[in-house]
């Protein structure tokens, strides 16, 4: 196998990151990029994306925005990790396999605890078992029996931290304690988004969901007639609710789009939502709240998290790593999320770049 350390110095986009390492292997068709921004809370977890990438440049600029998103995640979560993600460049559908999976696990391995790996686009738990066969630097794996952890698939826990996320929104915004009642428009019914709905019918709102597959919400409509409405994908970000919920692709908050909302809180589970940084600041223009992607989304970091330093017998916290208290854990973004809230409004300043300072006083400077 090929290894390439990329100079840090040749792009001023690797900029803040630790290492960035290429991986090639003729022999499995492996050609994947690890990029790890910063270790200062400790090892860097984030998920193995495997995708078609157009382009090298395009995968190594995807890699490398995603791992110092990783950072700014585990550290506003209050989690012993640090920020980082890889990329595997392919179709999974026609070129991944067994082997090629175990290599890439080898090239985990030769960073020597850097770096740990768990589902994301494109990767499954079967590629985690794959993996896990030649390094042990994985999460996301199914449950062993052996420690009280969950594992496996963190979308339920994604969504569960995203609702507790809605209702510190709803009580900021809205001056309200409970949900009841409200309007929600979900964009995307996979399974972080299915999960928050169910947690959000359970709280007596009204929905408003919209995603490509008709299957998906026409069983949600037959089992909630009176409080589901199924909206157009292309309808959707311009529905009149309480709050917005963008579960599906990111990049969908912009110039374009931004000015055309009808809603007064824009919290959901998807990853990147703002197009640029600048999309932070004409939210706060218009008087949305936005709940920073990465803060409101960090229940499933939190639960692989929790899974890794079980499964590893290595216990940063002062509490045992059971259940309970990774459930604990994820609701304290509710609080999390209040005080991102409350520094935005008492500063005056955009609620994304409030996150990022409080990110940043947690993560830079510890060493």
């Amino acid at each position: 196998m090929k290894i390439t350390h990329l100079d840090l110095n040749t792009h001023p986009e690797f900029a803040g990151h630790q290492s960035v390492t290429e991986f090639e292997c003729d022999q499995t068709g492996l050609h994947a990029i690890i990029a790890v921004h910063n270790t200062n809370l400790g090892p860097s977890l984030g998920g193995c994306r495997f995708y078609p990438y157009p382009t090298r440049d395009d995968a190594i600029t995807d890699v490398l925005r995603l791992s110092k998103g990783m950072t700014y995640k585990s550290a506003l979560a209050g989690l012993a990790l640090g920020g980082g993600k890889a990329v595997i460049i392919g179709d999974p559908k026609k070129i991944r396999t067994p082997e090629m999976m175990q290599t890439f696990g080898t090239a985990i391995e030769s960073l020597g605890g850097q770096y740990i790996t768990a589902e994301d686009v494109g990767s499954t738990e079967h590629d985690m078992i794959e993996i896990s066969k030649t390094t042990s630097y994985v999460a996301g794996l199914p449950a062993d029996g052996q420690n009280d952890h969950v594992s496996g698939n963190p979308s339920p826990i994604t969504a569960l931290g995203t609702f507790y996320g809605i209702k510190a929104a709803i009580k900021h915004q809205l001056k309200r304690d409970n949900l009841m009642g409200l309007h929600i428009a979900i964009q995307g019914m996979g399974a972080v988004g299915r999960a928050l709905a169910d947690h959000l019918l359970n709280a007596s709102c009204t929905l408003s969901i919209a995603d490509m597959n008709a299957e998906i919400l026409e069983q949600y409509k037959n089992n909630f007639e009176k409080r589901i409405n199924i909206v157009a994908t292309d309808k959707i970000l311009l529905t009149e609710c309480d709050v917005l919920a963008p579960c599906a692709m990111g990049a969908i908050l912009n110039e374009q789009t931004i000015p055309n909302l009808n809603t007064k809180i824009i919290a959901g589970a998807a990853n990147n939502q703002l197009k640029t940084e600048h999309d932070d600041a004409r939210l706060h223009a218009h008087g949305i709240l936005y709940a920073p992607d990465y803060a409101i989304n960090s229940g499933g970091i939190t639960s692989v998290g929790y899974e890794y330093f079980a499964r590893s017998n290595r216990n940063p916290y002062t509490y045992a790593l059971t259940h309970d208290n990774m459930l604990t854990h994820v609701k304290k973004i509710e609080n999390t999320m209040l005080t991102i809230f409350e520094t935005a409004a008492q500063k005056n300043i955009p609620t994304g770049l409030a996150a990022d300072k409080i990110a940043e006083a947690k993560f830079k400077n510890t060493k």
